[in-house]
């Protein structure tokens, strides 16, 4: 790639880093935010939660959005917005202005994040350029991640408040640089009649329930009420989603892209492997904080093991998928996966951190190996038309995917500790160990999904190569249909 297409991919690359360095920031933040501003224990964890329901809300609107409306536009705006709400965050004096400020930045990153990953679909070649950007993209957002957390301990011990404005200086100098490198393209006009209004609000709704939902899991079986009834209404507004659609002269969404297998097995998979990836990592800050009484910074720094993907992703990652095939790197990353999370159940009171880090560096590895991959996977094939809606569907699933792995691990510790009877050091113990078991049962599930790839790509080549043989063997095919005379 030139030094112009490298730029570019910089830029785009920085939108997911910053992403991910957000959320690991407010993850570190919240307990000095809670205390600053006398917040309430359910403030402070909707301060977390607004930006998941924004998030998870809009994503598939924002993918699409960027199809239609067009990406360099959605891509700017968005961005404005995350810097505006960002920083507005940073001068808050009442928990619900930081959780309004959460949510809008959270809707943001919905429509900046899937038309970030558009343009790099649309920018570049499908093959080995477009898989080495992915591989880029993907590993960076997880580095950004791993040293967000780092990063967010320095800023909160400077004052929680930087952290909020440190995003708000790079998204300003990511916005400057987009400006000049994104190219201007014609908007395709829509093959119907106009913007699937009613989609829209649908799939918004139905997803903002479905997200509620997933963080009320948390909570294990208090207000079970509010959780089923959230539950039901995803369920009614999915069904009128799906209805809508189906009539929709434009719509939102064309049905067939949730019939292509190999976009549902990577959706699938992603979901699955962020959720164990996020939860295990929720777990073992828990166990660092909670139990080793470690500090934040600490804990960070023990963490920042995890982000060696930001390092594998475009380096060693391209030349395992040009040797042995994306689906067969995805099944290698989900086994490490497997080896890594299960590796750590029997954790100890007092385990050294030697006895920690090989868990840590290969579930780095394992992230480098398998989130890459399934980006490729999610995207190839799909039309340059809808590009944005791909990667609409794959952070949709991500994103749920994260709420379902914190939600549930938090949900099994909750019940864990309560059946323990107690608080004590050795109970608490045992609730951790408990609650790892959902990262490991969430990507043996990958596997099995990856495995059904594997199996896909291999029937496959195998049909084509039989094809191959019979084309080669009957002179009427080589010949367009009209055998040659004797």
């Amino acid at each position: 790639m030139g030094a112009r297409a490298w730029a570019l991919l910089l830029v785009l690359c920085g939108t997911i880093f910053l992403e991910g360095a957000d959320i690991a920031m407010m993850a570190v933040a919240i307990p000095s935010i809670r205390s600053d501003l006398g917040l309430a224990t359910d403030t402070a964890a909707w301060v977390m939660s607004a930006y998941v329901l924004g998030y998870a809300g809009f994503t598939l609107l924002g993918g699409r959005a960027a199809d239609l409306l067009g990406r360099r536009r959605m891509f700017l705006l968005w961005l404005a917005v995350f810097l505006v709400f960002s920083g507005l965050g940073g001068f808050a004096t009442e928990g619900w202005m930081l959780v309004v400020a959460r949510f809008v930045t959270g809707v943001s990153s919905a429509f900046m994040t899937p038309a970030a990953l558009s343009l790099i679909t649309t920018s570049y070649e499908e093959g080995p350029r477009r898989n080495k950007a992915l591989l880029v993209f993907a590993g960076t957002g997880a580095g950004g991640f791993s040293l967000g957390l780092v990063i967010g301990g320095l800023l909160t011990a400077l004052g929680w408040r930087w952290v909020f404005f440190a995003p708000v200086l790079m998204a300003a100098a990511l916005l400057l640089a987009a400006f000049r490198l994104i190219p201007r393209r014609p908007v395709p006009p829509p093959t119907g009649h106009g913007f699937d209004l009613l989609g829209a609000l649908t799939a918004a709704g139905a997803m903002l329930l479905a997200a509620y939902t997933v963080v009320r899991l948390e909570h294990g079986l208090d207000a079970w009420r509010s959780t089923t009834a959230s539950a039901l209404g995803a369920l009614l507004l999915g069904a009128a989603f799906v209805g809508v659609e189906r009539r929709a002269a434009n719509p939102l969404v064309r049905l067939g892209i949730l019939r292509t297998g190999p976009v549902v097995r990577a959706d699938l998979g992603a979901l699955l492997f962020v959720g164990a990836f996020f939860g295990f990592q929720f777990v073992v800050t828990l166990y660092l904080q909670e139990l080793r009484g470690w500090s934040s910074v600490q804990t960070a720094i023990a963490l920042v093991i995890m982000g060696c993907d930001a390092v594998l992703a475009p380096t060693l990652t391209p030349r395992l998928v040009a040797r042995f095939g994306n689906v067969r790197v995805i099944v290698g990353g989900f086994l490490l996966a497997v080896l890594a999370y299960g590796l750590f159940l029997p954790v100890g009171m007092d385990w050294p951190y030697l006895a920690m880090f090989p868990t840590l560096i290969i579930a780095g590895t394992a992230f480098a190996l398998a989130y890459g991959p399934l980006t490729i996977a999610a995207t190839d094939g799909v039309a340059e038309s809808e590009q944005g809606l791909a990667g609409g569907l794959l952070h949709t699933a991500t994103q749920f995917g994260s709420a379902i792995g914190i939600s549930a691990v938090t949900a099994v510790y909750g019940l864990a500790l309560g059946e323990a009877g107690g608080s004590a050091p050795e109970a608490r113990l045992s609730a951790f160990r408990t609650a790892l078991t959902v990262p490991v049962v969430m990507v043996v599930l990958g596997l099995a999904i990856s495995l059904l790839s594997v199996r896909a790509v291999r029937r496959a080549s195998q049909v084509s190569s039989v094809n191959a043989s019979q084309t080669s063997a009957n002179p009427a095919q080589r010949s367009g249909g009209m055998a040659s005379p004797k």
